[in-house]
C-alpha cells in the first residue's frame, strides 16, 4: 500500500497544476448509482499526468537536466512529456510496435521523441526499469511509488466528493492505478470496495486473484489498447493483493457498448481502457449502492471510435 501520506503530499504538489476532475451521474440505466470519474479531462485526455508530474516534481535539478526516458504505450508517454515540457528538460518515451497513432501523434505535438522497438523489447524496458539506449532518468510507468502516489489523488478526490461511495471500479493496465487509488480510498474508507476491470482478451489479474498466485494467460491485442497484458510485474501484484478487493473482466463488446453510452448519455469520449469500468458496472459487476467507475481517459482513435458509434467493434 501507498501511504496516505505520500498521497497527501502528492496533492499539494499537485495543486493547481493538474485539473481537479469532477464526478458526476451517469445518465443511462443500472441498478446502481454510478458516478464517473472524469480523467478524460486532463490536458493530455488521460490520468497518467498525475503521476509522471509527481514523480518528476521530486528529482533534483542535476536529474531533471539529465533529461527523462519512459516505456509507454501512450498515455503514459503523454503525461511524462507534457511534465518534461512543464519542467524545461527532455523527454523519449519508448513505445512497443503497432502503438495507436494518435497517442504517437500527441506524444511529439507535445515535444517527446518516440523510439519505436518492438513489444517484447518494450516489456523488458519495463520489467528492468530502464532502457540503455537513451539518456536520462527513468520514470516508471507503473511500479515507481510516486507515480502511483499522484495516482492516488484520484481517490482523494473521489471521497472528498462522495463519503458514500459503496464501491470504485478502476481499470488496470500495469497496476498503477488501482492501487494508488485504492491506497487512499482504503486509507480512508476501509469499507468501501475497490475493484480492478481488465479486458477479457487479457486479464491476469482476474486469474491471478482466482488461483491466489501470480498467472500468465493468453493476451491478445485489441483497440483496449491501455489494458490488457499476458502477464503480472511482481512487484504489483503483491501490492495489489494486497490493497484491491478483487478482479473481474468485460468483453470488448461491452466495452465497446460503454464507450457508445458514455458519448449518446453523458457526451463524454472514452477510449478503450477508459470505458472498463462502466462496462463492468453496466454488467452489474460492481456490486449496489454508490458505484463510482474511473473514466482513465479519453485518447481513442477517431475512425475507432466511428466504427463503436455505428453500432460496432473494432
Amino acid at each position: 500500500m501507498i501511504s496516505l501520506e505520500q498521497i497527501q503530499l502528492a496533492k499539494q504538489r499537485l495543486d493547481g497544476r493538474v485539473i481537479r476532475t469532477p464526478l458526476i451521474r451517469f445518465r443511462g440505466d443500472s441498478p446502481a448509482t454510478i458516478y464517473l470519474k472524469l480523467e478524460n479531462l486532463q490536458p493530455i485526455g488521460s490520468f497518467k499526468l498525475r503521476g509522471a508530474l509527481n514523480a518528476m516534481l521530486q528529482l533534483q535539478p542535476s536529474e531533471l537536466r539529465q533529461g527523462v526516458v519512459t516505456a509507454s504505450a501512450g498515455n503514459m508517454g503523454q503525461g511524462v512529456a507534457w511534465a518534461a515540457r512543464e519542467l524545461e528538460t527532455q523527454c523519449a518515451v519508448v513505445v512497443p510496435e503497432g502503438a495507436a497513432e494518435t497517442k504517437l501523434a500527441a506524444i511529439e505535438r507535445l515535444g517527446g521523441e518516440v523510439i519505436e522497438v518492438p513489444y517484447e523489447r518494450w516489456w523488458q524496458a519495463i520489467e528492468e526499469s530502464s532502457f540503455p539506449d537513451a539518456g536520462g532518468v527513468f520514470i516508471h510507468p507503473v511500479q515507481d511509488e510516486q507515480v502511483m502516489a499522484g495516482n492516488g489523488t484520484i481517490g482523494l478526490e473521489i471521497l472528498e466528493d462522495l463519503p458514500s461511495a459503496n464501491a470504485v471500479l478502476v481499470p488496470f493496465g500495469g497496476g498503477g492505478l488501482s492501487v494508488g487509488i485504492a491506497s487512499a480510498v482504503k486509507s480512508m474508507s476501509p469499507d468501501t470496495g475497490v475493484h480492478a476491470v481488465e479486458p477479457e482478451t487479457g486479464a491476469p489479474l482476474r486469474e491471478s486473484f482466482a488461483a491466489g498466485e501470480a498467472q500468465t494467460v493468453d493476451y491478445q491485442a485489441s483497440f483496449v489498447d491501455g489494458s490488457g497484458s499476458p502477464a503480472l510485474l511482481p512487484k504489483m501484484w503483491k501490492l495489489a493483493r494486497g490493497v484491491l478487493d478483487g478482479a473481474t473482466a468485460v468483453s470488448l463488446d461491452e466495452t465497446a457498448a460503454a464507450i457508445r453510452q458514455l458519448v449518446e448519455r453523458n457526451r463524454v469520449v472514452a477510449e478503450g481502457a477508459g470505458a472498463l469500468a462502466l462496462a463492468a458496472a453496466l454488467a452489474e459487476k460492481g456490486g449496489s449502492g454508490n458505484v463510482v467507475c474511473v473514466v482513465s481517459g479519453g485518447n481513442i482513435d477517431p475512425a475507432k471510435l466511428a466504427t463503436i458509434l455505428n453500432g460496432r467493434t473494432p
